[in-house]
């Protein structure tokens, strides 16, 4: 043999083990998994105690262990930041003006169909356990589930009615436990058949409004200093530049000054959301344990998300549906043994609508159902993904609650635009990454006015590009009352 087939072969050799390797990876990454969801109601994004933000008092040992053995979504957001819109967004992979289910009192069109049921047809088994919260009877089991646990509207933190797979009635308990009890067990059950895989969501009551904490949990932080952000402050600095309706929501249901029509006052609200959150913690790690008991950890992979966040005292608000940044970010993690790297953070932006894609991605599903977001399964695998950073936000006016006008938001990778309809009113820029707390309003500064106007100009196109003008309101009837603005 001459020289050069000598080194030729002796590459050939070395290469081989490493590329058996990388096919032996690929192929792992690619095989079916099963798929559990845990959803929470109004966490925060940064009330995980391994964040940096988090209070110093918060305690989430399953959500750090979660974020250990997996990845970190640090920038995942939701694109209407309200309960049933962001729940139908991240069940069907679409903006709320897409699916139609705008607010909390919107029925489900009959055309709708939710992911899990493609999952279903395509032969995983499905169970699907807690708060549903869309349409009218919206406790029903609905079509695509092998297994249902619900309950009507916001239900209750203790001694829930559950309806369990059509039959209703009351069980004893704290809510939190209760759902995250039935959950496992089913978890357990589909256990011993691994010839299909299997899809669960978790969807929990916590954290949302009124809180109450589990008895073990309530009191544990009377005693804590709550760190007040720096824009709760009724100061000259905090309101140069604030929209009007924002000033006067501090005296609403939604505001710092007049919690809930004065039923709080704002400590004793930041510490009871503070308790309640410490049981959805404990969720967390209970389906940890049982995947892993259960010998599935390599085949399944756990996302937990929220449906929205939740202001406490920001811009003197607490509640959501407005398009700053408390309101709109989410805690996100997955967590999946072979697939999603451990320690891992994604910087990519990630939103609710990217949730559906992912899983049908996952599972080698393919739909001609219209989906509004895209599978991040790259990224949870440890790869940057080249997609624009940027947000599309929605919030519409309701009759329920109308100190809170409707909204649109464009995010970017730096500025945030963000556009009131329907009150005579300023709109709003932020910079980001030199005003992260979104304190100083830029939209009047001339230096500013062609980021405005790109902005708003994105805004409109995606709206467009995604069906946004079905809506009863159009582009042009909106910037004809702008032009009108002082």
């Amino acid at each position: 043999m001459n020289r050069a087939l000598a080194v030729a072969a002796l590459a050939l050799a070395c290469l081989a083990p490493r590329a058996g390797a990388q096919e032996a990876a690929a192929r792992e990454a690619a095989r079916p998994r099963n798929v559990i969801v845990i959803l929470s109601d109004d966490h925060r994004y940064d009330f995980m105690g391994f964040m940096e933000e988090a209070p110093s008092f918060l305690e989430t040992p399953s959500l750090d262990r979660m974020a250990a053995g997996g990845a970190h979504v640090a920038n995942a957001f939701v694109t209407t930041s309200l309960c049933s819109p962001s729940r139908a967004s991240i069940l069907t992979g679409q903006y709320a003006h897409r699916h139609r289910v705008v607010d909390n009192t919107s029925g489900i069109p009959p055309e709708t169909v939710f992911f899990p049921q493609l999952l279903h047809d395509a032969g995983w088994r499905t169970a699907y356990v807690g708060k549903w919260h869309m349409g009218e009877d919206e406790d029903d089991p609905r079509p695509g589930f092998d297994h249902w646990v619900s309950f009507r509207g916001q239900g209750t933190y203790v001694d829930p009615v559950l309806n369990i797979d059509g039959e209703r009635g009351e069980v004893k308990g704290y809510t939190t436990d209760i759902l995250t009890g039935l959950a496992v067990d089913w978890l357990k059950a589909q256990a011993r058949d691994t010839s299909r895989p299997f899809f669960l969501m978790l969807s929990h009551k916590a954290v949302h409004a009124e809180f109450v904490p589990a008895p073990r949990h309530a009191g544990r932080f009377r005693d804590v200093a709550i760190p007040y952000p720096p824009t709760m402050p009724r100061t000259e600095a905090n309101l140069a530049g604030q929209p009007r309706w924002v000033q006067a929501q501090r005296y609403s249901w939604h505001g710092v000054d007049y919690a809930y029509h004065g039923q709080f006052d704002f400590d004793t609200f930041y510490r009871r959301y503070s308790e309640t959150v410490l049981a959805l913690d404990e969720s967390v790690g209970r389906v940890l344990d049982a995947v892993e008991e259960a010998g599935l950890a390599e085949d399944t992979l756990v996302i937990y998300l929220s449906d929205n966040g939740f202001s406490l005292g920001e811009h003197g608000l607490i509640d959501k549906r407005h398009a700053y940044e408390e309101s709109i970010r989410i805690p996100m993690i997955a967590w999946g043994p072979g697939l999603v790297p451990a320690g891992a953070r994604v910087v990519d932006l990630v939103r609710n609508i990217d949730v559906a894609p992912t899983v049908l991605d996952l599972a080698g599903i393919e739909t001609d159902r219209v989906v509004d977001g895209r599978s991040v399964l790259p990224a949870l695998r440890g790869e940057r993904m080249d997609f624009p950073g940027e947000l599309l936000y929605e919030y519409y006016w309701e009759h329920a609650f109308p100190h809170t006008p409707t909204t649109f938001a464009l995010r970017g990778e730096r500025f945030k635009y963000i556009y009131y309809h329907g009150v005579w009113d300023t709109q709003e820029l932020y910079d980001l990454e030199t005003d992260p707390h979104e304190r100083f309003n830029l939209i009047a500064l001339p230096a500013h006015q062609d980021t405005v106007e790109a902005m708003k100009d994105r805004m409109w196109d995606m709206l467009e590009e995604t069906g946004g003008m079905t809506i009863p309101l159009r582009r042009g009837d909106w910037q004809a009352c702008e032009r009108l603005l002082p």
